[in-house]
């Protein structure tokens, strides 16, 4: 049976892009053939969370709506650099809770975190979808492996757009950043493009 995730953003109580969980979760039901889905709301509802403060709730659920929830004390983190790694198989449509792949690419890159290249592309990183700035802009890579929550919802708000982003453009842009349901569009938080450590041209370019 396959076994999904939804990891959502709680701070002092508040639950953050609540619809956009939702609707994801329902879309995978539907998708894999069940017409009735897991109630995210009545699932917080239900764990009487009390506490301050940023949380990650995490629940992983399957097609017969067995679910497993945890409420994990989130921090922002502080990635050092980055690794291009070329992975032209590799699918993440659905927010699998098998990550055994992405480890395994993680365990084989030389920096804290990877950045997924598939037929030229860039991707994701192994937990989060990317903006690049070029300029006073931000944009985001039309060939993401998963559509992800907060991506979904800075396009809605127009505050970013959808580019196609290579390795032959990828040069163009100055800055990036990460983005998840816990990670926010934060201009605090933006890393200059040379973070990553085998930009093209460099002999460290790992094929996976």
């Amino acid at each position: 049976m396959y076994q999904f995730i939804e990891s959502i953003k709680v701070e002092d109580q508040e639950v953050f892009l609540l619809e956009f969980h939702q609707k994801r979760v329902n879309q995978t039901f539907s998708h894999f053939g069940r017409e009735d889905s897991i109630d995210l709301a009545k699932i917080y509802k239900s764990l009487k969370h009390k506490e301050d403060g940023l949380f990650k709730l995490r629940i992983a659920y399957d097609l017969d709506k067995k679910i497993r929830t945890q409420m994990i004390p989130y921090a922002i983190p502080e990635i050092l650099d980055f690794q291009l790694i070329e992975n032209n198989t590799f699918d993440y449509s659905f927010k699998f809770e098998d990550r055994k792949e992405l480890e395994k690419m993680k365990t084989k890159a030389k920096a804290e975190e990877i950045i997924i290249v598939k037929n030229n592309h860039i991707t994701d990183t192994s937990f989060s979808n990317l903006l690049f700035r070029k300029g006073k802009d931000w944009y985001t890579p039309k060939s993401y492996l998963l559509n992800g929550i907060q991506r979904q919802s800075l396009l809605k708000r127009k505050e970013i757009k959808e580019i196609e982003i290579t390795l032959q453009n990828i040069m163009e842009f100055s800055h990036f950043q990460i983005i998840n349901a816990l990670n926010d569009f934060d201009d605090m938080f933006i890393y200059p493009i040379d973070r990553i450590i085998n930009l093209p041209g460099n002999e460290e370019y790992l094929n996976f």
